[in-house]
C-alpha cells in the first residue's frame, strides 16, 4: 500500500472516491505542519538567512499519526497542490518523516530511505490523477526555495519593521508588511488625490429627434469648435482621464434658444459590422475581480468558494495566472458548444490568449471546470451553497465562452447637424450574429437586435432638449476588484496573496469599507505616509514589483536565493538602523466630536488587537468606553427604525444587528442579496458577542 498525503479533509475525501478499490491511504496534514516560530524572528543572518522551522504546536497529533503512517507504507506520494505553497508543504512533510536531508540553503533526498515520489496535477479527477501517479516527478526545489525566499523575506520585514512602529506609536499590536503596506499606500495615495481633486460644475445637452424611430443623440460641436475636452490628470499609480464640457450656464441659454428655432438633418450614418471576441478565461485574479463586481463576494470569500470546488473535483487549480486552456477541454468544448448550441457557434481551430503577466507560469491552466457537461444546478455535493454555484457558472460561463465564435455587431455612427452649425452624435448596435454573447451576456443580445432605418440627407424634427448639470468627478477609491486590479498589473503580490492582503488591511483597521469602497482610517493613513517616508526604497511599488520578479527567477531556477534576500536586507538594515535612531513620534489623530456621558471630556479613538473603539480621553480618571459600531448605510431596523450595524459573534462570524441592542434584538445573517449563503435566521443569544 501507498500513503497519499495532501492538504485537506476535503481534497482526501475526494482522492478517496476516485481512487475506491485501489491499494492508497489517503492522509490529509490540515495545511502547514512546520513553520517559523512566532515568539521569534526564527532567521539566522549570519548563517545565510537560515530559518529555524519548528513544528506546530496544534499539529502535533497529525505529525505522530504522520509518522505512524509512514511506518506502514513503503511508499510515500506527495499530493500538495501545485504551487509553491504546496510544494512547501511536501516539503515539510519529507524532511520530518526523515525522506530529506537538509542542508540549507540546500537539500537531497535520503536514497537509503523509503521511496519518495511527488505527482502533480491540475485538477482532482479520475484521469487526472491516475495520469500524474503513472509519471510521478520530483520535489521542485526551485519552487520550495521561492517559497522560502517569500516567508523569510516577510518575516524580516514584519519581525524587524513592527517593533518600530510600536515604539514610535505606543502601540504594540500594529504590525508592517513588505506588500501589505504597499497595498495601504495606494488607498492613502488615492484618498488624498481625491481630496486634492477640485470639481467643476458642466453641462451635457441631448436632442431627442423624431425619426421613423427615436433618436437621443449628444450635443458635441458648433462649427467645428468641439464643447467636450478631455482633461489627463497624473496619479500615485497611473493616470487618470475624465470629461468635461464648455458649456457654462450662459452658453447653456443661447444654446437651447437657438435649437428651439433651428432645423436639422443627418449629416452622415457610418456602418461597420465589427467583430467582438470573448474576454479570456479566469485567472486567480479576474475571478476575484468578477466575483466582487457581480456578486459582491470579498476576495477571501471568492477564494474559500474555489477552493471547495477545486477540492471537490468541480474545477481546475484556482490559483492562477495563466490563460492556458488544455488541448482535453478545447477539443471537449468545441464538442459540446456544436451540440447545445449549433454548428455555427463552434470554431473550427481552438482559440489561445496571451497571458499578460510576464511572470505567469505558462505550464499552468487558466480556471475551468473539469467537467464541461456539469451544470452549476447540477451541484449537489455536501457543503456546497449558492455561493458556490454562482461562482462555478461564472467560471463554467467564460472557460465555454473562450471556444465560441466571435460575436458580430453593426455599429451605426450618426451625425446630425443644424442650419445654425450646431452637431449631434450618437451611436447605434445591432446583434448580427450573437456568438459569444449567448452564454456571457444575454441581455445586450436582447436589447440590441432592432435595425434601424435611416439615411444621410433625411430631415428630421426635435422634439425635446435634455440638459444636464454634472460636476467633474474625482478618481474613484479603491474596491476589492479594482484594488487587485491594479496590484496585478503593477506586479504587486501574486495570485496567492491578494486575498490575504486585501483581509489583513482591514482586520489591522489600516483601511475601513464605505459601502463598496476602501477608505483609510486615522490609523492606517499615519502610519502609511510615515513608512513611505522612512523606507521609501522597500515600499515603492516599482521596487516591490521588481522584488516579485527576483522572486519568480528564485522559482524558476534564474536567479540565486541568498543574493535575493541578501540585496534586500542590506539596504532596508541600513534604513531601519537610522530610523530606530528617530525620536520622531507617529501622531495620530484620535478625538471626535463626541463628549463622554460621564465626565463631559472629548471621546477619542483608540486601537486594540481586537479592533476600533471609542474610549474617554479623561483615562485612567474616567474609564468609559464605547464600542465602535460600523453603519451600514440605507438600512434601518425593521422592528424599531433605529440604524443596522456590523457586529460579530463569539467565533469572529459577522452578522448584523439594531444599534439599539439589548433593547431591540432584531438581528439577521445578512442583509445583502449578493452574499453568498444568504438566510435571515436571527443569531442565538450564547453566539452574540458586542464588540
Amino acid at each position: 500500500m501507498a500513503l497519499i498525503i495532501v492538504e485537506s479533509p476535503t481534497k482526501a475525501r475526494t482522492f478517496n472516491r476516485l481512487l475506491q478499490g485501489q491499494d492508497y491511504y489517503v492522509f490529509a496534514t490540515m495545511g502547514h505542519i512546520r513553520d517559523l516560530p512566532a515568539q521569534k524572528i526564527a532567521i539566522d543572518y549570519d548563517n545565510n538567512f537560515k530559518p529555524e522551522y519548528k513544528i506546530i504546536p496544534k499539529k502535533s497529533s497529525i505529525v505522530k499519526a504522520l509518522g505512524e503512517l509512514s511506518q506502514k507504507n513503503q511508499e510515500i506520494i506527495l499530493a500538495t497542490d501545485p504551487d509553491r505553497e504546496g510544494e512547501s508543504i511536501s516539503y515539510h512533510v519529507a524532511c520530518i518523516l526523515g525522506l530529506i536531508k537538509e542542508r540549507w540553503p540546500d537539500f537531497v533526498i535520503n536514497p537509503k530511505k523509503k521511496q519518495l515520489k511527488r505527482i502533480v496535477f491540475h485538477e482532482i479527477t479520475r484521469h487526472a490523477l491516475e495520469e500524474a501517479l503513472s509519471s510521478p516527478t520530483e520535489l521542485r526545489t526551485s519552487l520550495i526555495k521561492a517559497q522560502q525566499s517569500r516567508r523569510i523575506l516577510d518575516r524580516i520585514v514584519g519581525y524587524e519593521l513592527s517593533p518600530l512602529l510600536w515604539k514610535k506609536t505606543g502601540k504594540n499590536w500594529l504590525s508592517a508588511g513588505r506588500v501589505q503596506t504597499v497595498a495601504l499606500r495606494l488607498i492613502v495615495e488615492r484618498e488624498k488625490e481625491i481630496t486634492r481633486f477640485i470639481k467643476e460644475p458642466y453641462y451635457q445637452m441631448y436632442g431627442l429627434f423624431k425619426t421613423p424611430a427615436e433618436l437621443r443623440a449628444k450635443l458635441i460641436e458648433k462649427s467645428g469648435d468641439k464643447f467636450e475636452q478631455t482633461i489627463k490628470l497624473p496619479l500615485f499609480a497611473g493616470q487618470y482621464e475624465y470629461v468635461k464640457t464648455s458649456i457654462d450656464t450662459v452658453k447653456l441659454q443661447a444654446i437651447e434658444n437657438d435649437l428651439k428655432k433651428d432645423a436639422f438633418c443627418i449629416a452622415a450614418v457610418k456602418e461597420e459590422v465589427v467583430k467582438r471576441y470573448p474576454p479570456p478565461p479566469l485567472t486567480t485574479s479576474l475571478l476575484q475581480q468578477e466575483g466582487f463586481n457581480r456578486f459582491g463576494f470579498s476576495s477571501k470569500t471568492v477564494m474559500k468558494l474555489a477552493q471547495d470546488l477545486y477540492e471537490h473535483g468541480l474545477i481546475s487549480y484556482h490559483r492562477t495566472d495563466s490563460f492556458n486552456l488544455s488541448t482535453q477541454f478545447v477539443f471537449r468544448a468545441k464538442e459540446y458548444i456544436a451540440k447545445t448550441y449549433g454548428e455555427e457557434y463552434a470554431l473550427e481551430k481552438p482559440r489561445g490568449y496571451k497571458t499578460r503577466s510576464k511572470s505567469a507560469q505558462e505550464a499552468h491552466e487558466a480556471i475551468r471546470p473539469t467537467r464541461i457537461e456539469k451544470k452549476a444546478d447540477e451541484i449537489n455535493k455536501g457543503g456546497l451553497g449558492d455561493g458556490h454555484k454562482k461562482l462555478y457558472q461564472l467560471i463554467w460561463n467564460r472557460a465555454v465562452a473562450t471556444q465560441m465564435k466571435e460575436a458580430e455587431i453593426k455599429q451605426t455612427k450618426i451625425s446630425i447637424k443644424s442650419s445654425l452649425g450646431y452637431g449631434f452624435e450618437c451611436d447605434h448596435h445591432q446583434v448580427v450574429f450573437d456568438g459569444f454573447l449567448k452564454i456571457l451576456n444575454p441581455d445586450f443580445v436582447k436589447n440590441h437586435l432592432s435595425a434601424l432605418s435611416i439615411r444621410a440627407g433625411d430631415q428630421i424634427s426635435l422634439i425635446s432638449i435634455e440638459k444636464n448639470e454634472n460636476l467633474t468627478e474625482p478618481p474613484p477609491r479603491y474596491t476589492e476588484a479594482s484594488l487587485i486590479k491594479i496590484m496585478e498589473e503593477k506586479g504587486i503580490g501574486r495570485p496567492s496573496t491578494y486575498a490575504p492582503i486585501v483581509s489583513l488591511i482591514q482586520t489591522k483597521g489600516y483601511v475601513e469599507k464605505n459601502g463598496r469602497y476602501f477608505i483609510p482610517t486615522n490609523l492606517g493613513v499615519p502610519l502609511s505616509d510615515y513608512l513611505a517616508k522612512a523606507f521609501p526604497q522597500i515600499f515603492d511599488i516599482n521596487f516591490t514589483a521588481s522584488l516579485e520578479n527576483s522572486l519568480d527567477g528564485v522559482a524558476n531556477g534564474q536567479e540565486d536565493m541568498i543574493k535575493v534576500l541578501s540585496d534586500f536586507y542590506m539596504p532596508f538594515k541600513e534604513q531601519l538602523k537610522f530610523n530606530q535612531t528617530d525620536e520622531k513620534k507617529i501622531l495620530i489623530k484620535e478625538e471626535i466630536e463626541e463628549k463622554c456621558p460621564k465626565c463631559g471630556k472629548p471621546l477619542v479613538t483608540r486601537y486594540s488587537r481586537f479592533g476600533k473603539f471609542y474610549a474617554c480621553s479623561g483615562y485612567p480618571a474616567c474609564r468609559y468606553i464605547k464600542p465602535y459600531l460600523k453603519i451600514v448605510a440605507n438600512r434601518t431596523c425593521p422592528d424599531c427604525g433605529g440604524n443596522i450595524v456590523v457586529r460579530f459573534t463569539k467565533t469572529k462570524r459577522r452578522f448584523f444587528g439594531c444599534s439599539n441592542y439589548p433593547k431591540c434584538k432584531y438581528s439577521t445573517w445578512t442583509i445583502n442579496d449578493k452574499s453568498p449563503n444568504s438566510n435571515n435566521k436571527s443569531i442565538t443569544k450564547s453566539q452574540i458577542q458586542i464588540n
